[in-house]
């Protein structure tokens, strides 16, 4: 087979048509191509009066020497080849601690070896913990064992379930083949912006476990590490707490993808010696709009909205200060969610479902800050920022986990009053107007206050005075490392494996699994 790249198709479409668009890319006829596939489709809505998809197939062709040969828009096509996984010879079963992306590959990776490993969810499984947050949502009612940030599936379940990344890994495939295989929509193997939704991510991680386990693997919920001890710089046991009991394992191998929420395990690496590093992360509010505007403000007024898939974007800007201003985790028909983890605190997330059928469309605008921001050199000062700005969140919009919230014309001075007009605030259990000052660094309000003019003249509904912002968003990236080796083993211990988005090496579900494949197949390779 070959592969043909940048071949445009209309919005409707089908396999025909698909084949016809492949064959005049390359010169030939359409009867010439005997079985086709979609490798990549992404859509091109540069020019509104011109909205088509562009696609790059894989194509048996007649005559495929010839047509490499002269069609540059043509290669040779490698078919996917999924990782060799090599046979375990450890001695003790390896621990991995966290049930998100990045533990769930990296468990998923050790089970295939026949490893048997033990993993370790502070959290509860997928269908507990939903009721969990469904609770928390309706009533404030918080558990900090088990909410949007711990628990089967990680912080990435309860997203849009993008799966886009900016890193290249051959590893990618294998991730998205296994979400595939275990429920997630096949269209994602082929997507330019792939995404599962919270509502079908949650029932794919849930099929993941259990082939974890007919592998031999076992997973324990709400069981939450609390300590671990280490013998001439190597690892040999850890301690978890399940049900008011401690247990402890023997093992030489632990994998640590804990999330970027669990400041209890970077407090107690710290304590053991362990070498961490502050890090740069981002802050800022949640921006809903209609998502009808949006799309009229990508697409166009006469864009066929019924051939078209809700509208998303992507904006980053450069401020004269050197600050960087951008947006981040977009949902299109989605909703802004209470993402606290701990009592009294205020954190939002956004999340779509599959279908992203809802009115608004939501996204992070951040701001980027660096350990130069945080005030103190200690290496979890990240963290309390982020703690101190949840705090003041809660306080000042009147406690209830009500979430702080103003309006783009509020904000930026052109309205006096604060009044909601046709874009309704999502945030659950609700929202009640607060001065953003109130509660987030005057840098970060007035880097966004600049940021937005700069996004309307990219995006119009961003000028939109009726427009949403909720805060604080806080917990979008880690705001440590846990300094590890070429090995992927902490430098200060042999044997433990920081891992994923809250260890720093990742930032996303795709690029977090990929960080769990690698960590799980350095333990297996130098055995």
């Amino acid at each position: 087979m070959i592969k043909i790249n940048a071949i445009s198709i209309p919005l409707k479409h089908n396999e025909n048509t698909v084949k016809s668009a492949a064959a005049k890319a390359i010169g030939q006829s359409a009867d010439s191509i005997s079985n086709i596939v979609i490798l990549k489709k992404s859509l091109d809505a540069r020019k509104k009066s011109d909205i088509h998809y562009v696609v790059t197939v894989a194509a048996e062709v007649k005559n495929e020497s010839a047509v490499l040969k002269k069609c540059k828009n043509t290669e040779k096509y490698t078919p996917y080849s999924p990782l060799n996984v090599p046979k375990s010879s450890l001695k003790n079963r390896p621990v991995v601690v966290g049930f998100g992306p990045a533990g769930i590959f990296a468990a998923l990776i050790l089970a295939k070896a026949g490893a048997k490993p033990l993993v370790l969810e502070r959290g509860e499984d997928a269908d507990s913990r939903r009721k969990k947050t469904d609770l928390f949502w309706q009533s404030g009612i918080l558990d900090e064992e088990c909410n949007v940030q711990f628990g089967e599936g990680g912080a990435g379940a309860f997203s849009d379930g993008k799966l886009n990344t900016g890193t290249h890994s051959p590893l990618i495939r294998q991730v998205l083949k296994e979400l595939a295989d275990c429920g997630a929509p096949s269209e994602i193997l082929y997507q330019a912006k792939p995404h599962i939704g919270t509502d079908k991510l949650l029932v794919t991680v849930k099929n993941i476990r259990e082939k974890i386990k007919a592998l031999g693997g076992e997973v324990l919920f709400g069981a939450k590490l609390c300590d671990f001890e280490a013998k001439n710089g190597r690892l040999c046991s850890c301690t978890y707490l399940k049900s008011g009991e401690k247990h402890t394992v023997e093992t030489n191998n632990l994998v640590l993808a804990s999330g970027h929420s669990a400041r209890d395990i970077f407090r107690l690496l710290l304590n053991k010696g362990i070498l961490i590093e502050q890090k740069a992360f981002s802050l800022g509010m949640r921006i809903e709009h209609l998502q009808s505007d949006l799309n009229r403000s990508m697409y166009g007024e006469n864009a066929p909205s019924e051939l078209l898939p809700p509208a998303d974007y992507r904006l980053a800007v450069h401020l004269e200060d050197g600050r960087g201003v951008y947006t981040f985790c977009m949902c299109p028909g989605g909703k802004v969610v209470a993402s606290a983890s701990e009592r009294e605190t205020i954190v939002t997330n956004g999340m779509s479902y599959y279908s992203r059928s809802g009115e608004n469309a939501n996204s992070a605008v951040l701001v980027g800050i660096t350990p130069e921001d945080f005030g103190d050199s200690s290496p979890l000062a990240g963290a309390e920022l982020q703690r101190g700005i949840e705090k003041a969140a809660f306080c000042k919009a009147g406690g209830k986990y009500l979430a702080p919230c103003t309006t783009v014309g509020k904000l930026l001075g052109k309205r006096t009053n604060f009044e909601i007009g046709k874009v309704k605030p999502t945030y659950l259990p609700g929202t009640a107007y607060t001065d953003p000052r109130e509660y987030l660094p005057e840098y970060a309000v007035e880097s966004i206050k600049l940021a937005l003019p700069m996004f309307t003249s990219k995006i119009a509904c961003f000028g939109d005075e009726e427009a949403v912002l909720t805060g604080p968003e806080t917990r979008s990236s880690s705001p440590v490392r846990i300094t590890r080796s070429e090995s992927l083993e902490s430098v200060s211990v042999k044997g433990l494996y920081p891992c994923g988005e809250g260890a720093g090496y990742a930032g996303g579900i795709i690029s977090s699994a990929v960080d769990g494949i690698r960590c799980s197949m350095a333990i297996l390779e130098k055995t």
